[in-house]
């Protein structure tokens, strides 16, 4: 256990699903899962925005398979598996209902357990989702196609090497979230359409998925609430390849979450 001013943090590993999952635990109150984007850890998606968070409610933030200290398992990544293990964990944990933030392919992952377990979901908060391979540019597509090792950003390297010093580990990570963005598998109408928890778009003016397609997410999820917030990927909630260096806190959109959650 450690902490961090007032804020005590608890980490801990669940066996879920044939995977050592890592997870931290952050204050007391009605249940948030945090689910960090691709090729990322918990401190590099919402390091800066978890005291925030953590101010008025239990934040549990997870690390997907392959990602930071979690294990692998002999698949591919999927976001239908993700969503599956992070539902097998929060059983784990003994949490039977939680409102879930996921961002960017978390945000994907926050909206498959939407579809998959909905009884476990209270509200979702999904950031900068991509659902469809026409919600974003060709351009992204091929880059995804072409793209090496080294074009990886160096923030999420060394933060993976930080918590898990294995160079080899790293360059398998790096490859599977290639891989599921090459044959990215899209989500069908039906699926977007089931979606029955109050759902929360975020996404950036400038974010890798287009304002167009977020919209149209939110007139195909009943009742969902939608924000475009002007700057990159994550910039709204400080994630580590945007972060400015004289960033403050109020630059990001916690007001605006817990208002949603709130509601």
């Amino acid at each position: 256990m450690t902490t961090n001013d007032t804020l005590t943090m608890k980490s801990g590993h669940a066996n879920v699903n044939g995977i050592n999952m890592y997870y931290e635990i952050y204050g007391e109150g009605r249940p948030l899962v945090l689910i960090h984007g691709g090729g990322s850890t918990i401190q590099t998606s919402f390091g800066r925005i978890i005291p925030l968070l953590a101010f008025n409610q239990q934040v549990i933030a997870v690390e997907l398979q392959a990602h930071g200290r979690t294990s692998d398992r002999n698949s591919e990544l999927s976001f239908e598996q993700d969503a599956d293990d992070v539902a097998a964990l929060c059983k784990n944990l003994g949490i039977t209902k939680a409102d879930i933030f996921g961002f960017s392919n978390g945000a994907n992952t926050a909206l498959q357990i939407a579809v998959r377990h909905p009884q476990l979901c209270n509200k979702i908060i999904a950031g900068s989702p991509l659902l469809k391979k026409n919600g974003t540019f060709p351009q992204f597509w091929e880059f995804m196609k072409q793209g090496t090792f080294d074009q990886m950003p160096q923030a999420y390297k060394d933060a993976f090497l930080a918590v898990t010093p294995d160079s080899a580990k790293l360059m398998t990570m790096y490859r599977k979230c290639a891989n599921r963005m090459i044959y990215f598998k899209e989500f069908s109408d039906v699926e977007i359409q089931s979606i029955q928890a109050p759902v929360l778009l975020v996404n950036g003016d400038q974010d890798v998925a287009t304002s167009e397609h977020v919209v149209a997410i939110s007139k195909m999820i009943p009742g969902s609430r939608l924000a475009i917030i002007p700057g990159g990927h994550g910039a709204y909630m400080g994630e580590i390849t945007t972060l400015k260096p004289d960033y403050k806190s109020n630059d990001f959109i916690v007001p605006l979450v817990e208002r949603f959650l709130e509601d």
